[in-house]
């Protein structure tokens, strides 16, 4: 049975049945953390009676087109009552013989293309206000138009340009729809390994309709590349508007044009590695790009050779996300090191200011073992179900308090799973894969004690991993690797052939095991082969080999996940949902705040599918209504 949170509440059935789960009663937090760092500042706290600070969504109402049909979703929201129902209205008129109960999706037949759809809630028989008209995706998919930075020329006179890369969503002004905020990397960006100067790195916001809201110039003293700017967008304040928080320098442009620092500083050197001059940490107003609150950044890159090298390639190697780690509001995680030295700071944005709530650092007495265990990746989760969250950093887990929970001491890998993978496991689970060649090529692990519950022998460096339930047949999550042969299951045996990818996840078709996303594809997998779902047309993964969309998840209509890609010429954002009805009917997975914390960090370094905090696949059990608080 898997873990359960001490609370006592209705659920929903799969298809909609409200059923009671008397499972005691959920107490949350009436303090902040204690701080690993003592500092100044901590978390405003709610009534118990509040839940989680979540966005206060409206339905997120798609018209998908399919055939001479439309597939009309929506979202069936964390606040919903579980016995809530829907009436669909195409214009004035009512599509629906009775109120829907069983999914929330509709299948409008031979209906007009450029139909506009309302949905309706019912709760207690009475029909509620209209939502905002449907987004109409006409031949399948959205395009989100975007302007794309002009290029320009290295001071060795190098030529670049610019594409659409990371992207992430937030409800930046407030009125319960999702804006997105997209990073523009140049055609020179680098890896850290690699020598040589980059183009400055842009982020701009825009509207679903196309509008740019502002965009930010992180300046010449940003390195251009996937480890250097991760970005968080969250609503952290609780004012009902996302914030953007970056790592800033010396010459930023805010998105209202205010430059942060000195405007001719210029502290490249003449490899194009900045290893010198001031680091911040700012908090942007998702509304409008202002620049709110900026501070130093923790931990400061000291001496370069201390994190293992001296040229700078380990230095600057960064990780974010967004974690409730007092249970009740987000705070900000920020991190410098994984291969060798790593500091994870925890911070607080609070009636205009941040504050730092701890820092943790392997450089600090008794924390030594705690060296080289990162990823280039993080995740976040509640793993031992107390009501706040905890930071998953590779191989090693810190409480929410900041302090050392558990270690397995297998060091640095490429890909990492938090889920509720192992029907035979209460609670949580981490699968990551190694690059220690002395290490266990992958393995599982309980995520509350980093107990490893089965791992495969060490086989050089395994540089992919996926974990997730894509075949019925198999109880629970299944994952593979790029170093192993075949699919194993939650108990580590192998049970199948090898998916063909071993990139991404996404919940696509009408049932609620997961579809391979690769590249610009999505496939079911299959005993024999994999059968291909989706071939998106005229647009282009991101991030070389790691092939990733610029954002997947749950943005739009009804639980599952829609795909952005960038056009191939960047000229804009492409959705895509899917065409195909389902008879599953769950809440939003983006009021499930593990599965909501995933989309935030999912932009950072190499890239990761989100995963929620219970198990959705095949077999699931009723998940727990969520509680919330919306403002």
């Amino acid at each position: 049975m898997p873990r359960r949170h001490t609370r006592e509440l209705a659920v929903f059935g799969v298809a909609g049945v409200l059923a009671t789960a008397a499972v005691g009663w959920f107490v949350l937090p009436s303090s902040a953390a204690t701080s690993a760092v003592p500092t100044t500042g901590g978390a405003i706290s709610l009534s118990a009676e509040s839940g989680r600070q979540m966005e206060d969504l409206d339905r997120g109402v798609i018209s998908v087109r399919t055939g001479s049909d439309n597939l009309v979703s929506w979202r069936m929201l964390g606040t919903d009552p579980s016995t809530v129902s829907f009436n669909v209205y195409r214009g004035s008129t009512k599509v629906n013989a009775s109120p829907i109960t069983g999914s929330t999706n509709h299948l409008d037949a031979g209906a007009a293309a450029g139909s506009s759809y309302t949905v309706r809630a019912l709760i207690n028989g009475i029909e509620q206000a209209a939502s905002p008209a449907s987004l109409t995706f006409g031949a399948g998919h959205l395009d989100v138009p975007l302007s794309v930075p002009a290029g320009g020329t290295t001071p060795d006179g190098v030529a670049y340009t610019y594409s659409a890369n990371d992207a992430s969503v937030g409800d930046v002004d407030g009125d319960g729809d999702y804006e997105i905020v997209v990073k523009w990397d140049p055609s020179n960006s680098k890896d850290n390994s690699q020598s040589g100067y980059t183009g400055n790195v842009y982020v701009d916001a825009c509207t679903l309709q196309g509008a740019r809201l502002w965009r930010i110039d992180l300046g010449r003293n940003i390195r251009a590349g996937a480890h250097y700017t991760q970005f968080q967008v969250y609503d952290y304040d609780g004012d009902g508007r996302a914030e953007v928080v970056m790592r800033t320098a010396d010459g930023t442009v805010s998105g209202t044009g205010v430059t942060i620092g000195s405007a001719g500083a210029d502290h490249r050197n003449s490899s194009g590695y900045v290893l010198s001059g001031p680091e911040y940490l700012t908090v942007f107003s998702g509304q409008t790009g202002a620049a709110l609150s900026t501070v130093d950044f923790v931990p400061a890159r000291g001496t370069v050779s201390s994190w293992g090298d001296s040229y700078g390639n380990r230095v600057d190697r960064f990780l974010a996300g967004t974690a409730y780690l007092d249970g009740q509001r987000p705070s900000l995680i920020m991190a410098r090191g994984y291969y060798t030295r790593s500091v994870i700071t925890a911070w607080d944005f609070r009636d205009g200011a941040l504050t730092r709530r701890w820092t943790f650092d392997t450089n600090t007495s008794g924390n030594s073992a705690y060296a080289g265990q990162g990823n280039h990746q993080l995740s976040v989760a509640d793993v031992d179900a107390d009501g706040k969250d905890e930071i998953i950093y590779g191989s090693m887990a810190l409480n929410d308090d900041g302090t050392k929970l558990w270690n397995t001491g297998n060091g640095h890998g490429d890909a990492l799973h938090v889920g509720d993978f192992d029907p035979n496991n209460a609670g949580l689970e981490v699968f990551k894969v190694d690059e220690d060649k002395s290490k266990p090529s992958s393995w599982l692990a309980d995520a509350a004690t980093g107990t490893i519950l089965w791992k495969t022998a060490a086989n050089g460096d395994n540089g992919r991993g996926v974990a997730g339930d894509v075949y019925a047949s198999s109880p629970g999550g299944e994952s593979w690797s790029a170093s192993e042969t075949g699919l194993f299951s939650a108990a580590g045996t192998v049970v199948g052939r090898e998916p063909t990818g071993i990139n991404f996840l996404v919940w696509w078709d009408g049932d609620p095991v997961r579809e391979l996303l690769d590249s610009n594809k999505i496939s079911k997998y299959g005993t024999s082969s994999d059968t291909r779902l989706l071939t998106a047309a005229d647009v282009t993964s991101n991030n070389s080999t790691k092939a990733t969309p610029a954002l997947s998840g749950d943005i739009l209509g009804d639980w599952r996940e829609e795909v952005i890609w960038r056009k191939t010429d960047s000229s804009a954002l492409r959705i895509y949902s899917t065409p195909i009805p389902t008879g599953t009917r769950l809440t939003t997975l983006m009021h499930d705040s593990q599965y909501r914390s995933a989309i935030a960090w999912q932009n950072t370094a190499y890239n990761q599918p989100p995963h929620p905090s219970y198990f959705l696949g095949d077999g699931m059990t009723t998940p727990a209504q969520p509680r919330i608080h919306v403002r």
